[in-house]
């Protein structure tokens, strides 16, 4: 039995579709190039998704998916959906994704083998709509630290960073400094998950980094996993949703939420 493919690195993942799309700058795209050249796994993930997205592009290309294909596809870009209509329309070529959606709704029937192998590859492939959000958050978090862009607004006074907020985005978050339970505040910046601007606050735990990500949501969902190395934790609160990230330890993640609700319960 043949050994399963290595998958591409976690804080890498996204930038690599982006890649493939022609979607990221100069910059970040040189930084990927780099990257590739010592990474065996990122090279072997890139060659597969330039490989499904060539059969594709390819004109003419039709086929009729099994019903469970196509609503695993249909959900798996949901999340992708209800951001772009957030979002100013771009002006560039539709990515993979959205290309791989307007053949699967086409259809129709074509006698092609990698046609087939291909949407096989989708099936397996496609990701739930929180991992698609989880890994996001992840990459932000990881970036946050490589780019040695942490934060917009570099204080641990909660007055200076919450004020620092009004006007970038459309919510005000709520900010707690929480150093007396050993999680200090360090600043604050606006990110992007999801399709629109979120707040990002910055704690340290022992020289952790704990980067919570907050944004409006109607969701009352809680939710705490370990991803890639990483724990995660998630919350909903006051019409806003939570996530923080850190690759502290989980009780050490947990007591954090604990005290960020208790602190904006006073």
């Amino acid at each position: 039995m043949s050994e399963a493919p290595q998958k591409a690195c976690p804080e890498w993942r996204i930038m690599l579709h982006g890649f493939v799309d022609g979607e990221l700058d100069s910059s970040h795209a040189a930084q990927f190039e780099d990257h590739l050249t010592t990474c065996e796994n990122c090279r072997a993930e890139l060659e597969r998704v330039t490989a499904v997205r060539k059969i594709i592009d390819r004109d003419g290309v039709r086929w009729r998916p099994p019903e469970a294909l196509r609503s695993q596809v249909l959900t798996m870009l949901s999340f992708e959906q209800t951001a772009a209509v957030s979002s100013a329309p771009r002006q560039h070529e539709p990515p993979f994704w959205r290309r791989a959606l307007d053949l699967v709704r086409q259809w129709s029937f074509v006698p092609s083998l990698a046609v087939l192998a291909a949407s096989g590859f989708l099936f397996i492939n496609a990701p739930s709509q929180t991992l698609i959000l989880q890994d996001e958050i992840m990459a932000s978090h990881v970036r946050s630290m490589m780019a040695d862009h942490l934060t917009d607004v570099l204080t641990s006074d909660q007055h200076t960073v919450k004020p620092w907020f009004n006007g970038k985005i459309d919510f005000s978050p709520p900010v707690s400094d929480l150093a007396k339970d050993g999680f200090p505040l360090v600043g604050g910046r606006v990110d992007y998950i999801g399709g629109r601007s979120v707040a990002a606050l910055v704690y340290r735990r022992h020289g952790h980094v704990i980067n919570l990500f907050i944004w409006p949501t109607t969701s009352g969902t809680q939710t705490t996993t370990e991803h890639d190395g990483y724990n995660m934790v998630q919350w909903s609160d006051g019409g806003l949703t939570f996530w923080a990230v850190s690759d502290v330890a989980s009780g050490d993640l947990a007591e954090f939420e604990t005290r960020f609700r208790s602190a904006e319960r006073l």
